[in-house]
């Protein structure tokens, strides 16, 4: 088992910066991580991952040139680096982690979710 905790959301205006942390516990963690996020009446989306060596990311177009990926592995943790925030970002932010290897932008294909994160950006 996997347990995963998010840190770091808050409340931001809008140009302001965010760093949030997963920290992974339970078993030696060594695989992809991602990170999603849920607007209120929205489905849950992909925003980016990682994988195990940090060597490789992925984000959605909508936040590239914004949001950086990167992992700790001697702290299993994980962080997402948001910077130029829009009201538009404003959501619950998921960590979530895979039993296999690889990038992956379903979220069916994750195996472990944390409990999220509020994010909330102001105009």
């Amino acid at each position: 088992q996997v347990q995963l905790v998010e840190s770091g959301g808050g409340l931001v205006q809008a140009g302001g910066s965010l760093r949030l942390s997963c920290a992974a516990s339970g078993r030696t963690f060594s695989n992809a991580m991602g990170w999603f996020r849920q607007a209120p009446g929205k489905d849950r989306e992909f925003v980016a991952a990682i994988n195990w060596s940090g060597g490789n990311t992925y984000y959605t177009d909508s936040v590239k040139g914004r949001f950086t990926i990167s992992r700790d592995n001697a702290k299993n943790t994980v962080y997402l680096q948001m910077n130029s925030l829009k009201p538009e970002d404003t959501a619950v932010y998921y960590c979530a982690a895979r039993l296999a290897s690889g990038l992956r932008y379903r979220s069916d294909e994750y195996d472990y979710w944390g409990q999220g994160t509020q994010v909330t950006v102001s105009s």
